[in-house]
């Protein structure tokens, strides 16, 4: 039983007390702050490492253990193919079409840019020697042999996935659980085989139960909840808990811009779109100028966009203005709360509880 959660049996692998998971949240706002709160209060905080670089990413793990005895995760990119990122003459028609973007934010969109594989290798050997308690990783299934390393450091390993068919390569791999994630998610979508549409056609119960039939993997799941109610609906699905991340945004500890935290609360943004604009990979955000004018152009050139596009939000940012920033957002967004995250994780529960009545 979690927290008093008959109709569900306690999920060890995600070691929380209640079943609510802070999803990662890369760029900044999955802060050890929030991590370690969210841990101290009976759910499980993530760590992002995508974006950085092994040594923050070290520093940030310390300073989790440092405010919290309880479990946490990290989050890892994995590296797609270099092919993927090489349309080389459509990153460059794209660096033409943002010169105005430049002149606009007063920064040099870059001459050149490379794939990386956001320093996978060093990451894994990081965790592996740090024994996190839970790994997840999202953009694709590890390797089996990745995987068993970590699992043998004493690791719980999760893959995120968009659809059965993605389930069942990471459960073949050796996963420990899942995390399913719903076309309501903010950010990016995780979706890794070439043939598959993601889970578009899903509302994210129906993908929970679908997955279900599949695998035999505890899940979490995510994608657009916010509220006690949308936790209920996947548990009862068959999730053994679920992942919020625009939920947490709108904290003291998370560590979000504030201009993308009034961003969230202001009524001038109406909705959320799906855009390649500022990555080059499909992701769910506030809908705002610079989606609607450069979705068209934008290649699906990941990292590569990512890169062109990065001083632009950041001089926006810097600037104050939402309209150049990626303000990644999940369906739910208007009820995003301006709490502590250990006071929203316990709300969370009240209102769960209700729901299951």
């Amino acid at each position: 039983m979690i927290g008093g959660f008959a109709m569900i049996d306690r999920a060890e692998v995600f070691g929380t007390a209640v079943p609510v998971i802070q999803a990662p949240m890369a760029g900044g706002a999955a802060t050890p702050a929030l991590v370690a709160a969210v841990s101290s209060a009976g759910g499980l905080g993530f760590l992002a490492a995508g974006y950085r670089t092994a040594a923050a990413v070290q520093e940030e793990i310390t300073a989790v253990r440092g405010r919290t005895d309880a479990p946490f995760g990290v989050n890892v990119f994995v590296p797609g193919p270099a092919s993927t990122a090489a349309d080389e003459a459509a990153v460059a028609r794209y660096r033409d079409e943002l010169a105005p973007e430049a002149l606009r934010y007063g920064v040099a969109v870059p001459e050149e840019v490379a794939w990386d594989d956001d320093g996978w290798q060093e990451k894994i050997d990081l965790l592996v020697a740090e024994r996190v308690p839970v790994v997840s990783f999202t953009f694709g299934c590890p390797p089996a042999e990745i995987v068993a390393r970590l699992q043998g450091a004493g690791s719980a390993v999760v893959v995120t996935v968009n659809t059965p068919s993605e389930a069942l390569v990471a459960a073949e791999a050796g996963a420990d659980a899942l995390s399913v994630q719903g076309p309501d998610a903010g950010g990016h979508q995780t979706s890794f085989l070439p043939e598959e549409s993601g889970a578009a056609s899903y509302v994210l119960p129906e993908l929970v139960a679908s997955v279900r039939e599949v695998v035999g993997l505890p899940l979490a799941a995510g994608g657009g909840i916010t509220d006690g109610a949308g936790i209920a609906s996947v548990l009862a699905a068959g999730a053994v808990a679920a992942q919020l991340g625009t939920a947490f945004l709108r904290t003291p500890e998370s560590g979000a811009h504030p201009v993308y935290k009034a961003a969230l609360a202001d009524p001038a943004f109406a909705e959320t779109a799906f855009t390649r604009a500022f990555t080059g990979r499909r992701a769910r955000g506030l809908l705002n100028r610079f989606m609607i004018e450069h979705e068209a152009g934008a290649p699906s050139c990941y990292p590569l966009v990512h890169q062109l596009t990065r001083g632009l939000r950041q001089a926006a940012a810097a600037q104050g203005d939402p309209h150049g920033m990626a303000l990644w957002a999940g369906t739910g967004y208007r009820r995003a709360r301006e709490v502590p995250a250990a006071d929203l994780v316990r709300t969370l529960v009240d209102e769960t509880r209700a729901a299951l009545g």
